[in-house]
């Protein structure tokens, strides 16, 4: 499975950005992955931002993005976004999508992601 994440960009702070993943798997198969986003600031670790249940029936969000980042898929299209609000400096990094094959609940560990999109860059700057 290949996943092909865009939409990133250079935001000013309190501007909104809407990422986007796209997966080349079959609707079936992407149906039953869980998909979810996480990001790689400057000289920092990876870390989870969002992810979703293969129906959309579950979210979890780390709690720095909570009432400002939202995470949505549409099966149909074989696509997962993240739409970004009220975007901060600490937002600044590489966004990936990665999908878990299991597909229940809304994974957070990065260990339990199976395939992983090339990135997008997030740049919130004035």
């Amino acid at each position: 499975v290949q996943l092909q994440a865009s939409g990133g960009g250079l935001v000013q702070p309190g501007g909104s950005l809407t990422l986007s993943c796209a997966a080349s798997a079959s609707e079936r198969t992407f149906n039953s992955y869980a998909m979810g986003w996480f990001r790689q600031g400057p000289g920092k670790e990876r870390e989870f931002v969002a992810a979703i249940s293969w129906n959309g029936g579950s979210t979890g969000y780390v709690d720095s993005v909570k009432g400002r980042f939202t995470i949505s898929r549409d099966n149909a299209k074989k696509k997962v976004y993240l739409q970004m609000n009220n975007l901060k400096p600490e937002d600044t990094a590489v966004y990936y999508c990665a999908a878990d094959n299991y597909g229940v609940g809304a994974p957070r560990l990065l260990e339990d992601y199976d395939y992983w999109g090339q990135g997008t860059q997030v740049t919130v700057s004035s």
